[in-house]
């Protein structure tokens, strides 16, 4: 395994030894297959008991544009036209912890729910038994026995670290942001593997952190998924200023620190897929895919990516044409990655409707 010296060595680079970074990193691939999930979206809840510094999907309770929570006939709605698209994968997300607020679990209760994932596995299941698709869920930190009862009705979850500095915990990030407390992040996506639960997660790159926290934050999940193996990929995420939010004169990553950062990953993670979302680089994707990235992630024909509206998803024909002029082939997968679709990984109802 890389040393953190090396990996903060490699982190800096230039010249000519950036393309041999790339090149590097580009032959560890086993394939030439570029994978995408096709997807529908859905948030339900903007409500969120974090506040990020980065953040424009998160509402408060109070406000005029707050979603309480969408309805189980508008959810299943639009499941059921995803499936019309041939979407496989329906990714529920909403603000961690909604319920806390009263006028949230008011909202659940009305619809018959005690709390919101008593909702979320009750639309895990109904997606299930009525569609072609298959759940991943982000629902943020989660206990054991709470992963636990997801696990019957997802074929993988996914939370994404972002950083495993607790320094971030008094940035602009994450100051008021109980939920990003590192440990609290660490231990869910362990108790995730201790479950044996195919997982999504990755780093947020451009928040305020080091090179070197950059570099135990990879450290980290390598020493996770060393002990559990359940990581099936880890996204390389940008930051992007928006207008209104309180980082917004924060710089984004230069191209050249992702395409080191994505390198790196590549060569500490030959086994996990690499994702770099396409939306949010869509004049440069295709350099991630020759610095070791293999995977575009979801991409819904139907749906916007509502955690970042104003970056539509690429036409799955522009992601075809990004992926060949490279020499590449796009697949499509499912949510789950095909070497986890195992029972010990997966519930029996998800294994039977996989297989």
């Amino acid at each position: 395994m890389l040393s953190k010296e090396e990996m903060i060595s490699m982190m800096k680079v230039h010249g000519n030894d950036v393309l041999d970074l790339m090149k590097h990193a580009n032959s560890l691939r086993k394939t030439n297959r570029i994978t995408f999930s096709k997807n529908v979206f859905l948030p339900l809840t903007n409500i969120c008991r974090n506040d990020c510094g980065y953040c424009t999907f998160r509402r408060d309770p109070a406000a005029v544009d707050a979603t309480l929570i969408i309805p189980p006939s508008d959810v299943m709605d639009t499941i059921h036209k995803a499936d019309v698209y041939g979407c496989r994968e329906s990714l529920f997300t909403f603000g961690e912890q909604a319920d806390i607020y009263p006028q949230v679990q008011d909202a659940l209760e009305k619809f018959g729910f005690d709390g919101i994932l008593e909702y979320l596995y009750h639309l895990c299941e109904r997606t299930l038994h009525e569609t072609d698709l298959l759940p991943h869920s982000n629902p943020g930190i989660l206990q054991k026995s709470e992963l636990k009862m997801l696990k019957e009705v997802n074929a993988s979850m996914g939370l994404m670290l972002e950083n495993a500095s607790p320094r971030l915990m008094d940035m602009p990030a994450h100051e008021k942001s109980p939920g990003k407390d590192p440990k609290l992040r660490i231990k869910t996506i362990e108790n995730a593997g201790k479950l044996k639960i195919p997982f999504t997660t990755g780093l947020l790159i451009g928040i305020g952190e080091s090179l070197e926290e950059r570099t135990e934050s990879l450290l980290e999940l390598r020493r996770i998924q060393d002990k559990y193996g359940h990581i099936q990929e880890i996204i390389i995420q940008n930051f992007k200023p928006k207008p209104g939010i309180k980082m917004e004169k924060q710089p984004e990553p230069s191209l050249f620190d992702m395409i080191r950062m994505v390198a790196v990953t590549r060569i500490l993670f030959p086994e996990c897929g690499v994702q770099v979302p396409p939306n949010l680089n869509i004049n440069t994707a295709p350099i991630f895919l020759l610095s070791g990235a293999d995977d575009w992630g979801g991409v819904s024909p139907l749906t916007k990516d509502y955690v970042n509206p104003e970056s539509p998803w690429p036409e799955l024909n522009l992601l075809k044409r990004f992926t060949q002029e490279i020499g590449f082939h796009l697949e499509e997968r499912l949510p789950v990655y095909e070497k986890y679709v195992k029972k010990e990984f997966l519930s029996e109802t998800i294994f039977r409707k996989i297989v």
